[in-house]
């Protein structure tokens, strides 16, 4: 079923994490932060729309990290009950689709429910100074591609955060895939 976040509030600190990434190592979010803003994003291997929006999302990355943005994903989802979305699976899926970024294990969670995480993809933009302004999506792109012409949503507001700090209206949410929760959580 498909999910969406709902109850945003910008202008909160970016929450803190010490999670292992597909390349073997450790990263916080000060790892991750771009002199100029962050995205962090929630994905796993094997939602739909996760996977029609891939590519563009590993572009749209490239671009923004080029202009001082830092950029990580996060999979959250229980690989126990999902066992496309296990660890070993997430190294697979970042090579094969070249991820430019660090796409990182959140075992137990708490990051994603400290983030406020709702589905897959939900895109977090941060400021400079970490502060949220941006909780919208990629494109107008779902599980299909977006129409030719479409705007490219995240990386137009994130320039505009690095240029302004200020919150970019017209902010659609994301839609995808919920958070797939540990049984009791």
């Amino acid at each position: 079923m498909a999910a969406s976040p709902t109850d945003i509030v910008f202008d909160v600190a970016a929450p803190e994490f010490d999670l292992p990434g597909v390349d073997g190592r450790l990263y916080r979010f000060a790892d991750v932060a771009g002199d100029k803003g962050t995205v962090i994003v929630f994905i796993c291997n094997h939602c739909p729309y996760v996977l029609a929006v891939i590519d563009r999302l590993a572009e749209d990355a490239r671009a923004l990290e080029a202009e001082g943005i830092g950029f990580a994903a996060i999979c959250s989802n229980d690989a126990a009950a999902y066992p496309d979305d296990s660890f070993p699976r997430m190294q697979d899926f970042a090579k094969r689709h070249d991820l430019p970024f660090p796409y990182l294990h959140d075992k137990t969670q708490s990051v994603a429910r400290a983030y406020g995480a709702a589905c897959t993809p939900d895109f977090f933009g941060y400021a400079a100074d970490g502060k949220l302004k941006y909780r919208g999506r990629l494109d107008e792109g779902r599980t299909s591609p977006p129409p030719p012409g479409a705007r490219r949503e995240l990386v137009e507001a994130m320039r505009a955060v690095a240029a302004n700090n200020q919150i970019p209206a017209d902010q659609t949410p994301s839609i995808g895939c919920s958070i797939k929760w540990k049984p009791g959580r």
